[in-house]
């Protein structure tokens, strides 16, 4: 007997994003009524992902507001996933963000308003089921029902070009062979516990969290998917009119982020309990030792955004009918983090031939 679909309200949960600051500040033309120019207020978002643990790091630090022209203040927004974080800054509420490849390429192809600067995490992805399901094969997820953090989204994508890697349909409605099913992350761990769905696409903290307190089976480690294992999972993007109007602004974003990877990977001990630490402060729940360990390992942290899985990430989305174009030419602009690399003593990084560098 087939298995029942989820309810609507499991389908299309809503996925509101949390404040952390008190006021998203003023747009790069801000002015003070009669006073002068305002102090310019620089509008960030991110995930509560270890995926995002350089963004954490970076503000729990304090290197960001260090590296950033004098005067200049943040204020930051926590998403869910990146599509969220897309129509934010198309929406004209951020100026950059930390997102997944698969939003960056979906939102650039609405709309060539935001550009990648730098890369800040690769790895950590993966799918798992629930225990007791006998998954041997790929067909084996016929008729199942799977999560992803949002539709669109980096594991989303990747669920679904691996679905359709082995014959199996998947439509943006949740239909077709495998229910994929987008759902916040937590409730996906919650309804994974329950048995409400088969298994999840999901990235670091939450695939160690599905492992170990939901007892779920890693089905598939999506590093087994690409080239060395390598396969980007956050870069930082900003607007042009943030690019064009305020290039020191982008250039300290830049150098923060290079400095908060250069500490992580200098200090890896210490930067997975302060990842946690932080993490914990935004979702009111402390990860396990076990639970950080495991999903700190399936991490890499480097300003590369690896340009040459771009065309594939866009080519998977439109083969599985989330994206119509994949004219990706102009998606990188580089100079900046070059720029900073070579007065850091360090060799530059590529765009692919997507952008300057």
């Amino acid at each position: 007997m087939p298995r029942p679909r989820l309810s609507s309200a499991l389908v299309a949960l809503p996925l509101v994003a949390i404040f952390v600051a008190t006021a998203c500040g003023g747009s790069v033309s801000s002015r003070a009524s009669g006073n002068g120019p305002q102090p310019f207020v620089l509008r960030l978002g991110y995930l509560a992902n270890l995926t995002h643990a350089g963004a954490m790091i970076d503000l729990d630090r304090g290197f960001l507001e260090a590296s950033l022209p004098r005067g200049t203040k943040v204020t930051t927004q926590v998403f869910n996933a990146g599509p969220e974080e897309v129509e934010a800054i198309l929406g004209g509420a951020l100026d950059a963000a930390f997102m997944g490849p698969s939003a960056v390429v979906n939102g650039y192809v609405k709309s060539h308003a935001m550009v990648v600067v730098s890369g800040a995490t690769l790895g950590g992805a993966g799918l798992v089921v629930r225990p007791g399901l006998d998954i041997r094969s790929p067909a084996d997820l016929r008729g199942r029902t799977v999560a992803t953090p949002e539709l669109g989204n980096t594991q989303d994508v990747a669920l679904r070009a691996y679905l359709a890697d082995h014959g199996l349909h998947t439509d943006p409605q949740g239909g077709g062979d495998v229910h994929v099913v987008p759902t916040a992350n937590a409730t996906a761990l919650s309804l994974l516990e329950q048995g409400k769905i088969d298994g999840a696409w999901v990235p670091e903290p939450w695939l160690s969290r599905m492992v170990i307190e939901a007892h779920a089976r890693l089905v598939v480690d999506e590093a087994s998917l690409w080239p060395q294992g390598r396969f980007a999972t956050t870069e930082l993007v900003v607007t042009r009119k943030l690019l064009t109007e305020r290039p020191e602004v982008v250039k300290g974003l830049i150098r923060s982020n290079l400095e908060t990877v250069d500490w992580m990977n200098q200090h890896p001990d210490e930067a997975r309990s302060e990842a946690g630490a932080v993490l914990a402060r935004l979702t009111k729940s402390m990860l396990s030792g076990a639970v950080l360990d495991s999903a700190w390992a399936r991490l890499t942290f480097t300003v590369d955004p690896l340009g040459s899985s771009f065309q594939k990430e866009a080519a998977d989305a439109r083969r599985v009918g989330l994206l119509k174009a994949t004219d990706l030419g102009g998606i990188f602009d580089l100079r900046p983090l070059n720029a900073v690399l070579k007065a850091a003593g360090r060799p530059p990084v590529s765009a692919a031939g997507l952008g300057p560098a």
